[in-house]
């Protein structure tokens, strides 16, 4: 019981916090695309990332908010989370010139303070999904062997 609490927690976050970046990049759309046209490495996917980003944040907010599909959405965001921190620290370490293109509030925030967080929410997700695996087996029923015949315990 508390490990799907635990879970649902982090989903509820992931939800949040996706949805709220998608939708500050949605409404402000022409900033986020301008600031995506300025990095270094996004700049000549600025259109496909200015439209696809947004839409498959609110399809993880989507995914996860399924229970059936949750354990994929833990995934997808745990993904998503890692490839951002990646970009981050990419960054970070090779830019001189460092547009922020997240959205909303999380702009406000450092580099130092965006990597943190990100670290934050890629541990969320990682735990969230050995939770989650960790709750699958005991659930699970599992196969024991007396004699001849295979008898199920659950």
């Amino acid at each position: 019981m508390k490990r799907t609490i635990i879970i649902e927690i982090i989903a509820i976050l992931f939800m949040i916090l996706f949805l709220y970046t998608a939708i500050s990049k949605l409404i402000d759309h022409k900033v986020f695309k301008a600031q995506l046209e300025e990095s270094p490495v996004m700049g000549p996917f600025s259109t496909i990332i200015s439209w696809g980003l947004p839409l498959l944040e609110i399809l993880i907010a989507i995914i996860l908010l399924l229970p059936v599909y949750r354990l994929k959405g833990l995934y997808a965001s745990l993904f998503l989370m890692i490839v951002f921190t990646t970009y981050v620290i990419v960054l970070v370490s090779f830019s001189d010139k460092l547009p922020c293109s997240c959205g909303g509030i999380l702009q406000e925030l450092s580099w130092k303070q965006h990597i943190v967080f990100n670290c934050l929410f890629t541990g969320l997700a990682a735990w969230a999904i050995w939770l989650y695996r960790q709750s699958i087996k005991t659930r699970s029923p599992q196969y024991t062997s007396s004699s001849n015949n295979a008898s199920v315990v659950y």
